[in-house]
C-alpha cells in the first residue's frame, strides 16, 4: 500500500503486530503532532499487548490455556465487545470467518512450504467452531480441548479504528492510521483533497516489503481516493508457498482447512476498518461468490482475480 500525501504532513513510522505501521497527520503543528502520534501508537501497543496470542499474559492466551477444562475466564467490556463482533462476523460470513480457526496454523507451515496430510486436517478440524465458544459480558470459555481463540483476523483493524478514534477525539481533522495496509482515515488532507491509496500488484507486494524500499511505479496496479472511512486489503501474497505449480496462501477456510483461491487480492472501503477487513477476508473465502457478497453489503471494493484482472465497484 502506498499513500500519496503532502510533504508538509507529519508522519511517524513504527512496527506493531508484526507489520510496518504509520500515523500521518496534517494541519497540526509539529510539537502537537508528535504528542498525538505518540497517543495513537500507545493505543495500538495496548491492544497488541492485551490480545496477542503470542503473549502468555494476554486475555486471549488465558482463555486458550483453559480450553476444554470447564473453567470460565473473566473478561472486561472491551473483550466482550470483540467477542460480540466475532459472533456477528461468523453469522455474516456463513461460518467462513471463524475466530477459532487459528489452530489450522499447527498443520500448515508457510515457512517451509508444508501441506497438512488428510489425517492432520481431520484431527484439527473438530477443534474449530464458534458454536463451542461460550461467553457473556463477564466471562468466556472454550468448550473443546485444544481450541484456540485468535483475534488476528481483525486485531489490526480494530487497533487502527481505536487509534483513529482517539485522534479524532483530540481534535484531529486530517490524518490516517495505517497498520500494515489496514487504514482508517480521519478526514481528507489539509487542502481538502482525498488521500490517494495506491494498491500494489499482489505479485510484487511481498518483494517490496522484503526490500523495505519503494518499488517502481508500475508495481502500483490501481489507486483509490479516500476522504473518510477505512480501507483494508486481504490477499494471497502475505504468507504463501507454491507446490507443484499451485499457490497456497495463509487465508484458510475453517470448514475445509484449505486455503482460499480464485482471488489475488480484495480491497474493501467501509466506514470502519474492522468492517472493511472482515469483509475483505470473507470475500477471499467466498471465491467466485465474493463480488455478489460485497455488493450485498453495499461497500466499495477493488478485486484482482487469479489472472490479474481488476474488477471494481462503481
Amino acid at each position: 500500500m502506498t499513500i500519496s500525501a503532502s510533504p508538509l504532513d507529519y508522519g511517524v513510522q513504527f512496527v506493531a503486530m508484526a507489520s510496518d505501521c504509520e500515523v500521518r497527520l496534517a494541519g497540526v503543528a509539529a510539537a502537537r503532532a508528535q504528542t498525538l502520534a505518540a497517543l495513537a501508537i500507545a493505543e495500538v501497543q495496548r491492544i497488541e499487548t492485551k490480545y496477542s496470542r503470542y503473549r502468555t499474559d494476554s486475555v486471549v492466551s488465558r482463555i486458550n490455556v483453559a480450553s476444554g477444562n470447564g473453567a470460565s475466564i473473566g473478561i472486561d467490556a472491551e473483550t466482550a465487545q470483540l467477542l460480540a463482533f466475532a459472533t456477528q462476523l461468523f453469522a455474516l460470513s456463513d461460518g467462513l470467518f471463524d475466530a477459532t480457526s487459528g489452530v489450522l496454523r499447527q498443520v500448515w507451515d508457510f515457512k517451509t512450504g508444508r501441506k497438512p496430510s488428510p489425517a492432520q486436517l481431520k484431527a484439527v478440524l473438530p477443534r474449530i467452531g464458534w458454536s463451542h465458544v461460550q461467553w457473556n459480558e463477564q466471562t468466556a470459555r472454550l468448550m473443546q480441548p485444544g481450541m484456540e481463540l485468535d483475534f488476528g483476523g481483525f486485531g489490526k483493524e480494530y487497533a487502527a479504528d481505536r487509534a483513529a478514534t482517539l485522534l479524532a477525539e483530540e481534535g484531529v481533522q486530517h490524518g490516517l492510521v495505517n497498520l500494515g495496509g489496514d487504514i482508517r482515515v480521519i478526514g481528507p488532507q489539509a487542502d481538502g483533497s482525498p488521500w490517494l491509496m495506491g494498491i500494489r500488484d499482489p505479485r510484487e507486494a511481498r518483494e517490496a516489503r522484503k526490500a523495505r524500499a519503494a518499488r517502481p511505479e508500475g508495481a502500483v496496479i490501481a489507486s483509490i481516493p479516500i476522504s473518510a472511512g477505512a480501507l483494508a486489503t486481504s490477499g494471497d501474497y502475505e504468507r504463501f508457498f507454491i507446490a507443484d505449480g499451485e499457490r497456497f496462501c495463509h487465508i484458510l477456510n475453517p470448514k475445509t482447512g484449505w486455503p482460499a483461491q480464485h482471488w489475488q487480492s480484495i480491497s474493501v472501503i467501509a466506514p470502519i476498518c474492522v468492517a472493511a477487513g472482515a469483509m475483505a477476508t470473507t470475500a477471499m473465502l467466498k471465491g467466485p461468490d465474493a463480488l455478489a457478497f460485497l455488493q450485498g453489503q453495499d461497500v466499495s471494493y477493488l478485486a484482482i482475480d487469479a489472472d490479474g484482472q481488476i474488477l471494481r465497484s462503481d
